[in-house]
């Protein structure tokens, strides 16, 4: 598993206090929201102020994308590995 997918999901975990959930009990590729992990769009907002903190990575509330990116730990990993190329 790459390093930068597991470290996701660790903060996943991390902020958003799930209890019984190891970071390899989420699937890589598997969606966050509805069948998949079961967040809701609290959890979203509780995420987004994570990446912020942890990758010092925004996201804009009204970007039609914003909820591509947090299809899955592979879309987020995807998205910080592009928003850290753009920046160096």
């Amino acid at each position: 598993m790459d390093s930068l997918e597991q470290e996701v999901k660790s903060m996943i975990i991390e902020a958003l206090d799930l209890e019984d959930v190891s970071p390899g009990d989420i699937e890589t590729t598997a969606p966050l929201f509805g069948d998949g992990l079961g967040l809701d769009s609290i959890d979203a907002l509780e995420l987004g102020v994570a990446i912020k903190k942890r990758f010092d990575i925004s996201f804009a509330a009204d970007d039609k994308d914003t909820r591509r990116y947090f299809f899955s730990v592979q879309t987020l990993a995807d998205y910080i590995r592009l928003h850290r190329q753009t920046v160096s």
